[in-house]
């Protein structure tokens, strides 16, 4: 029956954000149109153009569909394991999904004229004079989204939006980061364990944590204050109890050396420049204690899964992500083992690699 019920959620899951998707591609295409002359940028739905820019071949749609259903396999797998609980509609009630749906179409027609002009430096432009101690290469529209990271409208949409790109697999790709911090907490007692989110968003990992693990607290630190807000309204009253929430960057978190046992960080350093890069990862590796973990998630890099890397290729140009290209190929080993970080465990998830990493005790 669990499994069926499963299977019955998920598949409607995918049904349902591919239905938008198409609504969105349509949308785009008239918005393409209306643009007139020019050459203008492809949108995400036009195959033909994506295959002629990809750099390598891309997964036919019933390719693409076979990873989301092993994906989603594993997913229920982990569930019978018990490294997590079956998961729950994020999105809220039914209306409020329905609504969530209304915006989103409703955002569609500014995202995508953004795409066919190019144009993503909006943000920037609005906080050209009141920085607020945001670096430079995140005040931009990621994604073409609508304000960016910055205000509480693109929180309430960001979740729903990478649903739709990802075809309802987002949330399940990310669960698998739950898969190592669970083989941890059986190790030990949970209360005891100082753990933090770095770059927590909407709170898409930190809040199924807290509720798979129910004596584990958290931190979530994010450089957006309407997200952390979004993040810690979205908590209900018990897991809010054993949440905290920072605003603060990457490059120089709020922690003492030495003082955390498990730092997670997903989807981040493929929207960081390299140079960022190598900043956040000493950062990372500065305060974990020694034989703390990392619990590292991002996007698939160059090779991971050569059948997919045409579709990363296009990625840069189809949802302005200026620094992807750069993390295809970065050394991610590399950069964690200046701070003393080894990997010791990696796997992929459909467009996702989960890397867990162990800082060096003392010799």
């Amino acid at each position: 029956m669990r499994r069926a019920g499963y299977a019955a959620r998920q598949g409607a899951r995918v049904g349902w954000f591919t239905v938008q998707g198409e609504l969105a591609q349509a949308i785009t295409r008239q918005v393409t149109a209306s643009a007139g002359a020019g050459k203008p940028r492809p949108s995400a739905g036009d195959r033909p153009a994506a295959r002629r820019r990809a750099k390598a071949p891309l997964p036919d749609r019933a390719e693409l569909f076979g990873q989301i259903g092993a994906l989603f396999r594993r997913d229920l797998a982990n569930v019978e394991a018990g490294h997590y609980p079956l998961p729950r509609g994020e999105f809220g009630s039914p209306l409020a999904f329905l609504d969530l749906s209304r915006r989103f179409l409703a955002d569609v027609p500014a995202v995508a004229r953004r795409r066919v002009s190019g144009r993503h430096q909006e943000v920037f432009e609005a906080t050209r004079e009141t920085p607020k101690g945001l670096p430079r290469y995140y005040r931009q529209n990621f994604h073409f989204q609508t304000d960016g990271w910055l205000s509480r409208d693109s929180a309430r949409l960001y979740d729903f939006q990478v649903e739709v790109l990802f075809k309802g697999a987002t949330a399940a790709m990310r669960r698998q980061a739950l898969v190592p911090l669970s083989k941890l907490l059986r190790r030990v007692d949970q209360r005891q364990v100082a753990y933090a989110d770095i770059a927590c968003g909407t709170g898409g990992l930190l809040a199924p944590a807290l509720t798979a693990f129910p004596r584990l607290s958290g931190i979530g630190v994010d450089l957006s204050k309407p997200y952390l807000q979004h993040a810690r309204a979205a908590l209900d009253r018990r897991r809010a109890a054993r949440a905290r929430f920072v605003a603060a960057n990457a490059e120089a978190l709020p922690f003492a050396t030495e003082s955390l046992d498990v730092v997670s960080c997903v989807y981040l350093f493929h929207e960081l420049p390299p140079k960022v890069r190598a900043i956040v990862a000493r950062e990372l590796a500065r305060v974990l204690k020694p034989g703390g973990t990392l619990i590292f998630a991002d996007s698939l890099q160059s090779g991971d899964r050569p059948e997919n890397d045409g579709l990363l290729s296009l990625f840069p140009a189809l949802f302005h992500e200026p620094y992807f290209g750069s993390y295809l190929e970065e050394d991610l080993d590399g950069l964690f083992a200046v701070g003393g970080l080894t990997r010791v465990e990696l796997s992929t998830a459909f467009l996702t690699r989960i890397a867990v990493y162990e800082k060096r005790g003392p010799a």
